[in-house]
Formats: structure tokens, C-alpha cells, sequence
């Protein structure tokens, strides 16, 4: 049986890529048709053709109303056992209560949202946060060893789509706090590659510092392949998860509205390391 990809956009394909390269069988679907014909892999034009292909389905998809749909078309096929990997970034109570269905059917579902990018999608280097049983966990590593350099088992069904909000709430916040200090010192005469070189070697280091300023934001080609909008998305799921826990966080709250209205400055589909750059469009 092949293993289907479902949602090739930028880590969906890229991913769809590595596992093939790696000696996998893989059929691809996505809604749209332009990215079903730009696939590196064999596809399927309707998800009902998918579904008594494979028995494992990887999810690369932007929204949790996405993958609900999906799943949605999986319980109404009646398909045999089938493990879903979802790899999406997507709300951990909507995670849960698609495992119930599933598992009511005979299904299983991992929830192993990404971290690395597409980049990291097709270099197989991604770090992956998972949630589900150990069982399912265990059917779903040789599929996730193909695509990770690191795989964190963090807890139950739910738990890797957690870990991943914060991960990305931390990732929005060094954005925005690196950005205004890092300007600041430019400004005072300090040039930004000179500031990080030394941050780098001290207590003020981030992956941003790290990665992100010499990559995507020194560089000015702001090419990560993750949009404003997609961490904007990611941070209304923060703040979801957020209000349901009860407690005080004005920091994550701060992010948020930040960050929604620096989407406004720079536009949804632009690169979300021009966070960085404040309300400047350079």
C-alpha cells in the first residue's frame, strides 16, 4: 500500500518529495488542481480514490476545518484501518474529539505538527512533536523517521498539537522582541550581523537570532515558505488554548494583537520574518 499526502502545498509537497525519495510509495491528493499537477508523486483527483490505497495518510493541511473535512471523508468511506498522521498546526480539542471518531471506526491518529519548514521538510530534518498512544505512535515512526532529524513523543492525542502552539507563540514572540532590539542597537550604531554574532555567544540568544536573522532577514530574501498569515492563524489557536486554561497571560495576549496587526502592515502572504522589521516594509 502506498502511503497517502494529502495537502501539497510547500511541506506537503516537500514532504510527498522525500518520502519518495526514500523508497516510499506515496499518492498525493490536494483540493487544488494546479498543485495536484505540480506533484512529484502520483495523485488521486478525489479523496474517495485515496482511501483504498493506503492504510497510513500523512496531513499537510492550513486549518483545522481542513482536516476536518478530511476526516469527515474517511469515516464516510467505511475504509479499512487506517493511521492518519496529521501534521498540521491545529487545535488540540478538535485533535481529540476527530481521534474518538476515528477510533470508533477502527482508525488511529497521531497529532505530529512540524517544526523546520519546507525546508527542513525536504532535507528530512524536520522536528516533530507527536501525541497519541504508544501504539499508534510506534505504527506511525517509520513514516515520521523518513521526514525528522529529531521526534519528541510528548503525551497523549492532542499533546503534539499543544506543544507546537507554544513552540510557535515563543517563535512569534522572539520575532517581535529580536526585531525591536536589534533595531534599537542598529540605530544606536552597532550594525545587526555584529549585535548577533555577540548575541549568540551570550544569555540573549534565540532560534531567531540563530536562524532566522541570517537566513531570512540579513539576507532580505525573506523566503521561509511560512506566511504572516499562517502564524497569525497559528496564534488565534494559542489564544483559543489559552482562554481555555483560565490563566492570566497578557505576553501571549500581547503577541497576538501584534501580530495581527503587523499582518495588517505587511499583508497576510508575506514572509513572517518581516515581523521583524516592525511597521517598516523594507
Amino acid at each position: 500500500m502506498s502511503v497517502g499526502l494529502i495537502g501539497l502545498g510547500r511541506m506537503g509537497a516537500a514532504m510527498a518529495r522525500t518520502l519518495a525519495g526514500k523508497g516510499v510509495a506515496v499518492v498525493g491528493y490536494d483540493v487544488a488542481e494546479a498543485a495536484r499537477n505540480a506533484a512529484a508523486v502520483p495523485v488521486v483527483a478525489d479523496l474517495a480514490e485515496l482511501w483504498p490505497r493506503t492504510r497510513t495518510v500523512v496531513l499537510s493541511l492550513p486549518l483545522p476545518e481542513h482536516v476536518e473535512a478530511v476526516m469527515a471523508s474517511l469515516l464516510a468511506a467505511h475504509a479499512p484501518p487506517t493511521l492518519v498522521i496529521d501534521t498540521s498546526t491545529s487545535d488540540p480539542d478538535v485533535t481529540v474529539r476527530l481521534g474518538q471518531a476515528l477510533d470508533a471506526q477502527g482508525h488511529a491518529l497521531v497529532d505530529a505538527p512540524v517544526s523546520g519548514g519546507p525546508a527542513g521538510a525536504a532535507a528530512g530534518t524536520l522536528a516533530i512533536m507527536v501525541g497519541g498512544s504508544e501504539q499508534a505512535v510506534s505504527a506511525a515512526r517509520p513514516t515520521l523517521d523518513h521526514l525528522a532529524a529529531k521526534i519528541a513523543h510528548v503525551g497523549p492525542l492532542g499533546a503534539g498539537h499543544t506543544a507546537k502552539l507554544v513552540n510557535n507563540v515563543l517563535c512569534a514572540a522572539h520575532i517581535l522582541l529580536a526585531g525591536e532590539a536589534l533595531r534599537m542597537g542598529a540605530a544606536a550604531g552597532t550594525p545587526i550581523p555584529a549585535l548577533t554574532d555577540a548575541l549568540n555567544g551570550s544569555s540573549g540568544r534565540s532560534g531567531v537570532t540563530e536562524v532566522n536573522v541570517p537566513r531570512w532577514i540579513t539576507s532580505a530574501t525573506f523566503d521561509s515558505g511560512f506566511t504572516m498569515a499562517l502564524m497569525a492563524k497559528d496564534l488565534s489557536l494559542a489564544a483559543r488554548l489559552a482562554d481555555r486554561t483560565g490563566l492570566a497571560l497578557p505576553l501571549i495576549d500581547h503577541v497576538v494583537r501584534r501580530w495581527q496587526e503587523l499582518t495588517q502592515v505587511h499583508g497576510g502572504d508575506a514572509d513572517f520574518n518581516r515581523a521583524f522589521l516592525g511597521e517598516e516594509k523594507g
